[in-house]
């Protein structure tokens, strides 16, 4: 079953998820880094070629020829991925195929309107029975 964590009060999502996605490669995992729309993403591109300062973080774009051989892969919704380890969602729906990944993270703004969406994917995946982890990452919050 999916392990489901939810990183709560993020101030940056976009640079979080980079920095969960580069943990996770440090650990020889994949990852799919979904996105609600292509700015998020170009962003998160932008964040990953220039992270670290001295050299880069391997990704591409689902649907590439190089999907299936480079670790970290940057996606909106509805688009093939190669990978079922690591899945971040930054989107503002559940992912369709989220359970065929090994691991789940939600990562939630301060933002009302992400915070009532995270709420509705948190309910979805408490009724069916997922455990889920829940870690707040405001400055002093308790993990």
């Amino acid at each position: 079953m999916t392990r489901i964590d939810f990183y709560t009060e993020v101030d940056d999502k976009v640079a979080f998820a980079c920095r969960i996605a580069q943990k996770a490669l440090r650990q020889k995992l994949t990852v799919v880094l979904l996105f609600a729309d292509e700015a998020l993403l170009e962003r998160a591109s932008t964040l990953l070629w220039s992270t670290p300062a001295s050299g880069f973080t391997p990704h591409c774009r689902a649907g590439t020829a190089l999907a299936d051989q480079t670790p970290i892969v940057l996606a909106c919704p509805g688009e093939a991925t190669p990978y079922d380890q690591v899945l971040i969602n930054l989107a503002d729906e559940r992912p369709a195929d989220f359970s065929r990944f090994e691991r789940l993270a939600e990562v939630v703004s301060l933002h009302d309107t992400d915070r009532h969406m995270a709420r509705e994917r948190y309910r979805f995946y408490r009724d069916r029975g997922y455990t889920i982890g829940t870690h707040r990452m405001t400055e002093g919050a308790a993990d």
